[in-house]
């Protein structure tokens, strides 16, 4: 693995990286069959969009509009019924099942409610993402603390999730999401159980991980950071993409 030293030196100089595309979705169709004699039920219809390598994407849209299925299909934890999903030019429906680890090394996942393991300290957590991959001790001493330091957690660290606020338990599973120094970070709804003061600091930091040249893709249904943020917005509605607006505003 690639040191965690690369990653802070990026995100304290605000590294650039060459313009390219990183996600490609091409007229994606996820349906699930039926249920109990009902008819297949349609989460997306025919979704077509690209993410620039290095960019900061918000995906909105009302519950249900299928914001966390498309998370679930670029992870590989889903797949597809009609269409194609690239990663960094690979159809990830050709990887096999037993090389997924290796395009889910290179994302990152922040879930709302943080999926941290209760007994153990925020710095096992962390560690924890490198241990089930066979990374060394040396590495995990090297990494960890590297890693603490980009979230402002490192006086958290021997804490247990149950004593931490629900900011700081955000932080450490964006410290979970950052340890492999991933290409792309998938936000699924990361301010949403939190208050405004503490949602705020977390999309800084998002954004701090994105100027480094981390591809951030933000599910979310919060209007006001939408709006703050002034990125690329893409709106979910009736299954379909129904607007695509660089510097968008959050719009339902």
């Amino acid at each position: 693995m690639q040191s965690n030293l690369s990653t802070i030196s990026k995100i304290s100089q605000g590294e650039k990286f060459k313009i390219k595309k990183m996600i490609t979705f091409e007229k994606v169709t996820k349906t699930y069959p039926p249920h109990k004699n009902k008819t297949e039920t349609l989460v997306l219809n025919e979704v077509s969009f690209q993410v620039e390598k290095g960019e900061f994407l918000s995906i909105v849209g009302a519950s249900g509009a299928g914001k966390t299925t498309l998370i679930k299909l670029i992870l590989r934890e889903e797949d597809v019924t009609n269409g194609k999903i690239l990663f960094d030019g690979t159809d990830i429906s050709t990887i096999s099942r037993r090389k997924l680890y290796k395009l889910r090394r290179r994302i990152g996942v922040i879930f709302q409610d943080y999926k941290l393991l209760c007994s153990k300290t925020v710095y096992e957590n962390i560690a924890y993402a490198l241990e089930v991959t066979g990374a060394p001790k040396e590495e995990i001493k090297r990494d960890v603390p590297e890693v603490l330091e980009i979230v402002g957690l490192t006086e958290q660290a021997e804490q247990f999730p149950e004593q931490l606020s629900g900011g700081e338990s955000q932080r450490a599973a964006i410290a979970r999401a950052l340890i492999h120094d991933p290409d792309v970070i998938l936000a699924d709804e990361p301010t949403g159980d939190i208050d405004p003061y503490h949602s705020k600091n977390i999309i800084n930091l998002l954004k701090k991980i994105n100027k480094a040249g981390t591809t951030v893709l933000l599910a979310t249904h919060d209007k006001d950071i939408v709006n703050h943020l002034g990125k690329r917005v893409i709106t979910l509605r009736d299954k379909k993409v129904v607007s695509d607006v660089k510097n968008g505003r959050f719009r339902l």
